[in-house]
This record gives C-alpha cells, structure tokens and sequence, in this order.
C-alpha cells in the first residue's frame, strides 16, 4: 500500500477537522441514524485517504457531499439487493441455511452482477436480460427490440465479455 505524502495528510487533517462536524449532520438528516451517519462521514473520509493526492477544494462541502452521496446510493443499492435476496431465500419450499460468512459472498457476488449490469448500457443490458431471464433466442430478441441479429450477437459478446472479466477478478 503506498504512504500518504505529508502535504496530503495534513490537507486531509485540516478537511476533516472543519467539516467531518457539518458531513455528521448532514448524513445524520438524511439517515435519521447516528451510527450509520458516523459510519458514513468516516466512509467519505476514507475514500479521500484513498486518492493519492488531492488538491486544495474551493467548494469541500460540495465535494464531500458528493462522495458522500454515493456512498448513501451504495448502501441503499445493497439494502434493496440483499432485501430481494432475503425475499427470494423466504420463498423457497425449505428454508436455507448457510453461514454468515457465506451468506456475505452471495450479497458481494450479488452487488458485483448488479454494478455490471449497470455498466453494460441500457441495450446491452436490455438484451442480456431477455437472453438470461426470459430465455429468448437471439432471433426472438432482434424481433421485439427491432433490431438486427448481428447487433443482437455483438452486444451479447459485449455483456459475456464482461461477465468473463468479473469472473476472472
């Protein structure tokens, strides 16, 4: 892991010092929650740690409000997935038991198909789903979307491609 340059430490000090207070209060509105918003400021903080270095900010609060959010869309995104996750294991005939540790990996695998999913494009996605979900055939695919079959075939490349370079990771 590389070290952090002094210059960028004592800039991440002075940052965190007068605004980590006012990020509190404002994730504290926003969750109703003084774990999570704690949780949350020090998440943000962190992944300003992570960058190698960071200039001054004419607008900090905007920034870190901005990461910030993103960290609040990551954590919904995860509640909601590991909710229909929950929802789908309660469905079943005979209820399923498995560690916590196993239960963590099915939720990171789960957050990692769903972030690329995100990434793929709305055609791409579109069409992997109607390939993956509804079983369609490629011809059954071109035909309700309209489109041609090599453009079927050339974004379905794209999505197993990516699928690939996830299993790979």
């Amino acid at each position: 892991m590389s070290t952090v340059s002094p210059v960028h430490a004592n800039h991440l000090s002075t940052l965190y010092s007068e605004h980590h207070g006012w990020l509190y209060g404002w994730l504290r509105g926003k969750l109703g929650n003084r774990a999570e918003a704690a949780d949350l400021a020090q998440d943000t903080f962190l992944r300003l740690l992570g960058k190698r270095e960071a200039a001054p900010l004419r607008e900090p609060r905007g920034y870190l409000a901005t990461i910030a959010r993103g960290l609040l869309i990551d954590r919904y995104r995860r509640q909601a997935l590991e909710q229909a996750y929950l929802e789908a294991l309660a469905q079943q005939a005979e209820p399923a038991s498995m560690c916590a540790e196993t239960h963590a990996i099915i939720i990171e695998t789960l957050l990692a198909v769903d972030r690329l999913l995100d990434g793929l494009g709305a055609r791409t996605r579109t069409i992997f789903l109607l390939a993956q979900i509804e079983e369609l055939s490629y011809v059954d695919i071109s035909r309700r979307l309209g489109i041609s079959l090599p453009t079927v075939k050339k974004h379905l490349v794209r999505a197993y491609t990516e699928c690939l370079m996830l299993a790979a990771a």
